[in-house]
């Protein structure tokens, strides 16, 4: 029995493409200019429509500390709330205590004010509250929005109570008219929405399907405010060896591909960096139990967090997940952490170690 088939030619659908006016993907073979439109359309973002281009009639405010000039996860959940729930004629205004340098308009903001009379290394509550209550006069919010963590959480509290506004803490959902707070064991209150919120983790996702205005304002000038009872004795840097890995904002964790532990805790030393440890690493005998990261273990927040000779197991990348900036440090390129990392090196860890420790002493030995 003979078979006769005809070779057909096919054509793979994934090739370069042009888009006709009448918006039809169309393949040319052999067309270079199909292949300079395909390639641009690969690697240009898509351009996501603005939320609302006004006129605005009312306010919900959303106020933020900043880090180094960046902002939290929270505080883009908070604002990410905040765009969300806005009406078209509502504008999101976004304060920030201290610069920063985020692209806001891509968080959702439609304008922005930053007090950039902010110190971060006072303490000065008594001014926060002031130039909060200043802007509150100069732009009548309705609605103000504040994460429910840290500084932030305390300037709304310490706001709300001076301004004589009703406040919900610890906001776990919220909808167009009510919100949901945890209310006991199983137990949750629904209320309506009230002039000041402060909202808990996972409140509202930041994947946005649309930006705000992002215009730069002016803010009011920074007060100065006689703190009563309040003397600043300045900023002391806590020591790395006694604090908690949850208050770390640099750690350097060890794996299993850690051997020279004495090299190691020089270098934690000399970093002034905190120290942890997978749990490959704890079970072994070489760190306590204390010093492991991990969904066993302790979940960490630090804003640095450098991990040698770590494999990452799913279990320890979800003690790290909320980490500004990952550093990994691995032999194996395809280690689980490098897709974890903010930047990976392919090196061995002692040598790494060695080489990073000459660089910070020639650092401090420096004039």
């Amino acid at each position: 029995m003979s078979t006769n088939t005809t070779a057909l030619r096919r054509v793979d659908p994934r090739r370069p493409a042009i888009i006709t006016p009448q918006g039809l993907r169309r393949i040319v073979l052999g067309s270079s200019e199909g292949e300079r439109l395909a390639t641009s359309a690969a690697h240009a973002p898509l351009a996501k429509p603005v939320r609302s281009a006004g006129p605005f009639s009312e306010i919900t405010l959303v106020v933020t500390h900043s880090d180094r000039g960046a902002l939290t996860d929270l505080a883009h959940q908070a604002i990410a709330a905040a765009a969300i729930l806005a009406a078209p004629h509502t504008e999101v205004v976004l304060a920030v205590l201290g610069p920063c340098h985020d692209d806001v308009a891509a968080l959702g903001v439609d304008r922005a004010v930053v007090a950039d009379g902010f110190d971060a290394e006072r303490y000065q509550p008594g001014a926060c509250v002031q130039w909060l209550q200043d802007l509150s006069a100069r732009l009548a919010p309705r609605r103000w929005f504040f994460a429910e963590r840290g500084a932030d959480g305390q300037l709304g509290r310490r706001f709300a109570a001076q301004a004589g506004l009703r406040c919900a803490c610890g906001v776990a959902e919220l909808d167009a008219d009510s919100l949901r707070i945890p209310a006991g064991t199983g137990q949750d209150r629904r209320l309506p929405h009230t002039d000041v919120m402060l909202l808990a983790k996972g409140v509202a996702s930041t994947a946005l399907p649309f930006v705000g205005q992002g215009v730069r304002a002016e803010a009011p000038r920074w007060p100065v405010v006689n703190e009563r009872g309040v003397e600043d004795l300045g900023v002391v840097t806590g020591d790395p060896a006694t604090m908690a890995l949850e208050e770390a904002d640099f750690i350097l964790a060890a794996g299993n591909g850690v051997n020279d532990l004495p090299l190691f805790h020089t270098l934690a030393q000399e970093v002034g960096a905190a120290v942890g440890a997978s749990r490959v690493a704890v079970d072994d005998g070489r760190f306590v139990r204390a010093q492991q990261i991990g969904a066993t273990g302790k979940t960490v927040t630090a804003s640095g967090y450098l991990a040698l000779g770590i494999s990452g197991a799913v279990q320890h990348l979800q003690g790290i997940k909320d980490c500004r900036h990952v550093i990994a440090v691995n032999l194996d390129a395809s280690a689980p952490i490098t897709r974890r990392a903010n930047l990976t090196v392919i090196e061995d860890s002692r040598s790494l170690m060695q080489a990073l420790l000459e660089l910070v002493r020639q650092h401090k030995e420096a004039p």
